[in-house]
């Protein structure tokens, strides 16, 4: 049985490779990819290289050389416009909701918007009647600002 093994450690480095491309679904920062690459860079190399420590050390600098050169470049490629997307509560700037309760002149209502309800204030402390579109203009905390669109 470990001769079986030991002369299949391709199987071995394939489904490493394949969990760590499995692994890699779930982070997105291509770190786990960089592995996965190594590990099937090893199964190839492990049909000339019969040495499991050999092996070891083909994935070790593998995944090495690719944290270190590939890496880089997918992040540059795939990420380039990250620096421009807003995220969490930032990204709520320019969505539309309805108001769900009227919001006063000066004061308080609130509006849903994609299921969530959100403490409002109009832009220009106008009141702004119960189930009228608005659009979020600005965010202070959990209140926001809005405006009749």
């Amino acid at each position: 049985m470990i001769d079986y093994f030991s002369q299949h450690l391709w199987q071995l480095w394939t489904l490493i490779g394949v969990i760590c491309l499995i692994l890699e679904l779930t982070s997105g920062d291509f770190f786990i990819m960089c592995f996965s690459i190594g590990a099937f860079i090893t199964a190839v190399v492990s049909a000339f290289v019969p040495s499991f420590i050999g092996q070891i050390i083909v994935f070790a600098v593998a995944s090495l050389l690719c944290l270190l050169f590939v890496r880089p470049l997918a992040l540059k490629y795939f990420h380039r416009k990250d620096e421009d997307r807003p995220s969490n509560v930032d990204a709520m700037v320019g969505r539309k909701g309805v108001v769900t309760e009227t919001i006063e002149a000066g004061g308080f209502g609130r509006v849903k918007i994609d299921g969530d309800s959100w403490k409002a204030c109009s832009e220009n402390d106008e009141a702004i009647g119960k189930g009228e579109r608005v659009e979020v203009v600005a965010i202070n905390s959990t209140i926001i600002t809005v405006k009749p669109c």
